[in-house]
């Protein structure tokens, strides 16, 4: 059996939006709607409180490490002082390779949104 997590009315989430849902980070990239594991891989920060950067990536809101919504892998490492560190980068974005963010089906029924 499917287990649904609420995310709420579909006018709650325009395009540029993310938002908790239980568990994921749920976000509105130009349309296309996603559902993620909200802990990044980093720190752990909660992605809920992220933003959408260039081409639709879920940007972490501590240290700006960039997630692509459709894979859940890491794609830029975190920013600042951590992005002094070498190869800390490249070594979140090939744990991610194996392990990326979890994912799930962001579904429309009347009028509101769910994430199966």
């Amino acid at each position: 059996m499917n287990s649904e997590q609420l995310v709420g009315p579909v006018d709650d989430l325009p395009p540029g939006k993310v938002m908790a849902a239980g568990s994921y980070a749920v976000g509105n990239a130009d349309g296309e709607l996603f559902a993620v594991g909200r802990r990044c891989r980093h720190f752990g920060a909660d992605l809920a409180g992220g933003s959408l950067g260039e081409q639709g990536r879920l940007v972490c809101p501590w240290h700006q490490s960039a997630y692509d919504v459709r894979t859940g892998r890491m794609v830029r490492g975190p920013q600042g002082v951590f992005a002094k560190v070498p190869g800390l980068g490249q070594a979140f974005q090939a744990l991610t390779r194996v392990l990326p963010l979890r994912r799930g089906k962001v579904v429309e029924r009347d009028g509101c949104l769910f994430v199966r």
